[in-house]
């Protein structure tokens, strides 16, 4: 039955001890010595060896590689839907009243009419709006003007 010798050895500390003050890398140092990357990261950490880097030059490296962070793009359905309902102007728009002869209850709200709720659910007055909605919408024009207004960095991005 053959005897398995410890992976750290006397001398492979040394060289490990040796290595690290020479600045190697931990995967330099396990081809080296003949061990896994993980198996020298581990030793450096019982050792308590480091690389005598503070917590500050670590924030500012840190930052000088992050990734600038992306712009959100709007998706183009929702400025679609915008589009429509401002218009490419900047132009302020005029919210008219909104026509109440249409509301309805929950089973009669169909496909292409507006599911602006009116009152609080469960009240006795609870309806929806029930106006025409555009193809695809969800609440029609004036709820819609209510709904998705547009923030000032998206105006300025369309415009």
């Amino acid at each position: 039955m053959p005897v398995l010798s410890p992976t750290w050895t006397d001398e492979r500390i040394e060289l490990l001890k040796q290595h690290f003050e020479a600045g190697l890398s931990c995967r330099e140092i396990a081809a080296d010595i003949g061990v896994s990357r993980n198996a020298v990261i581990g030793k450096l950490s019982r050792l308590n060896l480091t690389r005598g880097r503070t917590v500050d030059d670590r924030k500012v490296q840190d930052r000088s590689f992050a990734p600038a962070r992306a712009t959100r793009a709007v998706p183009r359905l929702q400025y679609e839907m915008l589009a429509t309902i401002y218009g490419e102007t900047d132009a302020p728009v005029v919210a008219g009243p909104i026509d109440e002869a249409n509301r309805c209850s929950l089973l009669e709200l169909a496909e292409n009419r507006c599911r602006w709720p009116i009152s609080t659910p469960g009240a006795e007055d609870f309806c929806f709006c029930g106006n025409s909605a555009p193809d695809g919408q969800s609440y029609c024009a004036g709820h819609s003007r209510l709904a998705y207004r547009p923030n000032s960095r998206a105006r300025l991005a369309r415009g």
